[in-house]
């Protein structure tokens, strides 16, 4: 029996990392690259996107070799990778863009090979709302459908953006974005408003605070963020969640319910929890199921207690 396939499209690039402990001059990133490398572990992944002459071949050896199918990457000859070079604050939250650079992502036009438009799931990744659409209309009859944005595209693409995501299952934000794409400032608030835009499902990232699900049957729920006394590098963390999230529910035999969900979102924060602890996707290299399992145990108990009643 085949296994279902989870098709990512997205950016591939190449980023120059400043933390206040170090630095990276070329760190391979982009959303595409950190979800493959996440979701890997637990599904079978095809990638869309684009890179220019310069992206390293170790870099496409590596996604080759976490079982990712590489066939939708282009690699234009002529054209040089998406850069971004982006500086952490003392907080590792908040960031200063220096230098972006979108070389051969400026006109990138994704184009699904034949074989991924069959794909039982899509995950539509941080780029023009208009190209998520185009890629949506290239899928047959996708099982379930998550997307991610970001608030460049609700200021200047928001038309765009609120007719994709009327064929959205699962819709991916943070606070910020879920506030200024509502117009609401409190969060519940915020999550029904944007839910009624079309995701069945919304989950807000919280950066260190975690992140909450708005599931189809008006629950709530949320997951924790993993204390780590040494935060690396940030970049990704978002796209590894997503990677997580969605390689759960494309596993078979996985319903997208209310219980599934709530799984899906602590694989999710487990990604992004080993994300953040290197460079790059250093440390998304390398795993093995009974570490990802060990560290899902890990979270668990973060929430685990008794229950018990004043009468």
């Amino acid at each position: 029996m085949n296994k279902p396939h989870l098709v990512v499209v997205g950016s591939v690039a190449i980023d120059w990392i400043i933390t206040p402990r170090a630095e990276r001059p070329e760190s391979v990133g982009g959303s595409a690259t950190f979800f493959s490398m996440a979701a890997s572990y637990l599904s079978q992944v095809r990638l869309v996107g684009v890179v220019g002459r310069d992206f390293p071949d170790y870099a496409v050896a590596d996604l080759r070799a976490n079982g990712v199918d590489v066939s939708g990457l282009e690699i234009v000859q002529d054209g040089l990778t998406f850069r971004w070079k982006g500086q952490y604050h003392e907080n590792m939250n908040d960031r200063t863009t220096l230098e972006t650079h979108l070389n051969v992502f400026e006109k990138f036009q994704p184009r699904l090979p034949a074989e991924f438009r069959g794909s039982e799931y899509l995950f539509l990744a941080n780029i023009q709302p208009r190209l998520q659409s185009d890629v949506f209309a290239q899928m047959q009859r996708p099982r379930l459908v998550g997307l991610d944005t970001m608030n460049l595209w609700i200021s200047i693409a928001n038309d765009d953006l609120k007719a994709v995501l009327k064929n959205v299952d699962v819709l991916t934000l943070n606070d910020e974005e879920a506030r200024q794409l509502s117009g609401e400032h409190n969060i519940v608030k915020a999550a029904r408003a944007v839910r009624a835009l079309g995701p069945r499902n919304v989950v807000i990232k919280r950066g260190e605070y975690g992140a909450l699900l708005f599931d189809a049957d008006g629950e709530v729920f949320s997951a924790p963020a993993l204390p780590l006394e040494d935060v690396v590098d940030p970049t990704g963390a978002g796209d590894s969640f997503a990677g997580g999230f969605m390689g759960w529910l494309a596993r078979p035999g996985v319903e997208p319910n209310g219980a599934s969900l709530r799984t899906a979102m602590i694989y999710g924060s487990v990604m992004a929890s080993f994300c953040v602890e290197g460079f790059s996707y250093d440390r998304l290299k390398g795993l093995d199921a009974a570490a990802i399992q060990r560290r899902f145990e890990t979270f668990a108990s973060l929430t685990n207690f008794d229950r018990a009643s004043l009468t």
